[in-house]
């Protein structure tokens, strides 16, 4: 049996150990990347495919005959044309639930940021400022407590309830909004409506997937809802935001800031508004790949190639 990773680097670029995954398969063949014109020939004669990003529909599922099963190294699917799968039986899976931990303290951080200015009052240390200053102690910028304020967390997955557990310990006013009521809710969170939400919230946090009912549900209309003192978190997907808006709010001083871990486009384009817009904190996707995150996204991959190999397939998608 052949096993084909091809793009492997994002989850593993030198600190995990691939022997597991080769102990599996006669053959096993690890890319760090791969282009679109390369997919095909790299995963020709293989049963098993694993891929992050590398896309697999039904052009690329149509030409490789002998493939069996498709494991995403990943929660989200869209790199998998599903339907094309299934006609063919080849069974898909993803990995759930892997950095929830993860992406929820990187929502701290970026508030935690946003309330302490921790970097920029550090570099005015190092600069020399604290030396020069007649006073034991100084700040540049008015510095946030948390207790007593609100947090609104959009959409109530299991980051999103990780985030609201997180607000409550920091003893925070935890408001929510999810697709579908959740009856057995803790009674500190307070479930409402989105423009309640937005209206009452200090902080946002973003937990929805992307589909056509959240695009851009963040945007003109509803960053007029915030309050100007209010930090806006994504940790969701860029889709969520209407960019152009987000950037104006800012620009304009609407908003207070915001911090953002995923962009429409990513890597972005030069010209991406929010990349020049005052108070954005902007990182590279990766509030996902903690060590430990991709621990446990490769222990539960290499686990779903098993469950499929001793016939009782996991964490199935198609």
């Amino acid at each position: 049996m052949k096993i084909v990773v091809l793009d492997g680097y994002t989850m593993n670029p030198g600190d995990l150990d691939w022997q597991e995954l080769r102990d599996l398969g006669a053959e096993c063949e690890v890319y760090e990347r791969s282009s679109a014109a390369e997919t095909v020939s790299r995963a020709a004669g293989a049963e098993i495919v694993l891929s992050n990003k590398t896309v697999l529909k039904r052009a690329e599922i149509s030409q490789l005959p002998r493939l069996r099963y498709i494991g995403i190294l990943a929660t989200g699917y869209n790199v998998v044309d599903l339907e094309a799968a299934r006609e063919r039986g080849i069974v898909v899976t993803n990995v759930p639930a892997y950095s929830t931990a993860s992406v929820a303290q990187t929502v701290f951080a970026f508030i935690l940021e946003h309330c302490q200015q921790l970097a920029r009052h550090a570099e005015a240390v190092r600069a020399g400022q604290w030396c020069r200053s007649q006073d034991f102690s100084f700040w540049l910028t008015p510095l946030t407590e948390l207790t007593g304020k609100t947090l609104g967390v959009v959409g109530l997955g299991r980051i999103g309830m990780a985030v609201a557990e997180l607000g409550h310990a920091f003893g925070m006013n935890v408001l929510a909004n999810s697709r579908s009521p959740k009856p057995a809710a803790p009674a500190w969170l307070k479930q409402c409506d989105l423009n309640s939400l937005l209206s009452n919230s200090d902080f946002i946090s973003l937990h929805c997937p992307l589909t056509e009912a959240t695009a851009k549900l963040i945007n003109g209309k509803t960053l007029a809802l915030m309050r100007p003192t209010a930090f806006l978190v994504n940790t969701s997907r860029g889709g969520v935001i209407d960019e152009d808006a987000l950037a104006a709010a800012l620009h304009a001083g609407r908003l207070a800031g915001a911090g953002l871990d995923v962009l429409t486009q990513e890597p972005p384009a030069a010209e991406c508004p929010l990349l020049t817009a005052p108070n954005c904190l902007i990182t590279p996707h990766y509030a996902w790949a903690t060590y430990e995150a991709r621990q446990r996204l490769y222990r539960v991959a290499v686990d779903n190639i098993r469950a499929y190999l001793a016939g009782k397939p996991q964490n199935v998608l198609a």
